[in-house]
């Protein structure tokens, strides 16, 4: 394969490759099902993929979900292992549908910081942050009256405590429980590391609680400094925006002389040529794709910081198409802006059912993000679906409005068709998770 279409930000070279296998040569596939067949409006998907390493027991998908019947492992993996299905395609996956009512509430955890000094970042709330989903009661009583008004209260003091965690949700904080990370049976594991390799990942530490931007999360651990959790905010104007990108970290043993490891939650969905559905994530800055000088890991002067950059600005762009090796060269002129332009379409509908299952299994120590971050953003993702049901290219929506004329460029009827087919469902489940003002876009 060739790297025609190199391109370079923080020394990384961003391509892909053939390959399927995951950075973790013990990981692989193993899958459960929902109970509930009920799609709430949302088009396909219909098992659950479900990434564990191979001596790992523990049956997750991002949050355990008690509801969950284990299915037959052997019988799924031998039906997925090692698929790598091509760019832009799907597995089938049934985390799309809603899952079995329960008794039980859903946690909503929030993180505390164990790291002294660890400064807080609010986030600026658009207009429509704040919800309120009130129940109609009945008032054919006085008591009625006063349970509705008591029940309202309830309902907008809990609303406005999860703004407020949301608000002041850490882009960078120290949590304790990593059982659930993707890498928890690799690393150290209570082996005492040595104090060259522990005082290198607490620079590492210190340079991202310092210089995150404001579009990237990150969780570490304090029993386990090995790992590290990262939340990244789809990039305005890619067929990405608003969405939320989970991504787990191993520091080897043998860090800083090798990368880190870095694998991505895709749910089984493959929505860009650097991010295989078995979770591998293709970077030269981590070595598994070939690239020159500062384009590779760099012992010396690579970081953390560098990599998460990378992947949000190379990988998650506005035209991964051209991500593919060649393809900048092999697809030239009107051709290739023709089949990126039907590229992005898929993606950004891949990248709606990303919104979906983040919603309905929040990957633990971000439940507090997750939450806050699709109710202050469901208006301006329904205002882009809306303009791309009326035509407007994906990508030209920015912050819930057109950029540009983008009645130049329409997009396509097949397009307009599934996104249209998945509005509902995002509004329901927008509502349910107490953003306000989402009936209005009801198809």
């Amino acid at each position: 394969m060739t790297k025609d279409n190199s391109q370079t930000v923080a020394g990384s070279t961003s391509v892909s490759l053939d390959s399927g296998n995951n950075n973790s040569s013990n990981s692989d596939l193993s899958f459960h099902e929902d109970q509930n067949n009920g799609d709430d409006g949302m088009d396909d998907g219909d098992d659950v993929s479900n990434y564990d390493n191979d001596d790992d027991d523990n049956d997750y998908m991002f949050y355990d979900n008690d509801d969950d019947d284990e299915c037959d492992y052997l019988s799924m993996q031998a039906q997925f292992d090692n698929v790598d299905l091509p760019a832009g395609v799907e597995a089938t996956v049934s985390w799309l549908n809603e899952p079995a009512p329960s008794s039980k509430a859903p946690s909503q955890v929030s993180s505390s910081s164990h790291l002294v000094g660890v400064g807080t970042v609010k986030p600026t709330l658009p207009e429509n942050g704040r919800s309120s989903n009130l129940s109609q009661v009945p008032a054919s009583s006085s008591s009625l009256v006063s349970v509705e008004s008591s029940s309202h209260g309830k309902e907008e003091a809990t609303e406005e405590e999860a703004m407020k965690k949301y608000q002041s949700f850490k882009h960078f904080d120290v949590v304790d429980d990593f059982s659930d990370h993707h890498y928890s049976s690799l690393g150290f594991q209570g082996q005492q590391p040595p104090k060259a390799w522990s005082k290198k990942v607490q620079d590492e530490w210190k340079i991202l609680e310092n210089d995150l931007p404001d579009t990237i999360y990150v969780r570490v651990y304090e029993s386990r400094m090995d790992l590290l959790r990262a939340v990244i905010i789809g990039p305005e104007g890619t067929p990405y925006h608003d969405g939320l990108f989970v991504f787990d970290v191993l520091f080897p043993q043998n860090y800083p002389d090798v990368p880190p490891m870095v694998y991505y939650y895709s749910g089984g969905l493959r929505l860009n040529p650097n991010l295989y559905d078995c979770g591998k994530v293709c970077l030269s800055l981590l070595n598994t794709w070939t690239g020159k000088g500062n384009e590779r890991w760099l012992p010396k002067t690579s970081t953390m910081l560098q990599v998460l950059v990378s992947i949000q600005a190379l990988i998650l762009n506005s035209r991964p198409f051209f991500n593919e090796p060649g393809y900048e060269a092999s697809y030239p002129g009107p051709d290739g802006e023709r089949r990126s332009k039907a590229y992005n379409e898929d993606v950004f509908v891949l990248s709606l059912k990303t919104m979906t299952y983040t919603l309905r299994r929040p990957p633990k120590h971000f439940e507090d993000l997750v939450i806050g971050h699709f109710r202050c953003y469901a208006v301006d993702i329904l205002s882009a679906c809306k303009a791309y049901v009326e035509g407007a290219p994906v990508g030209s929506v920015v912050k819930g409005k057109v950029q540009g004329n983008a009645t130049e460029d329409r997009s396509s009827p097949i397009f307009r068709e599934s996104v249209s087919r998945m509005m509902n469902g995002l509004i329901s489940l927008f509502t349910k998770n107490g953003a306000k003002d989402c009936d209005r876009f009801r198809v």
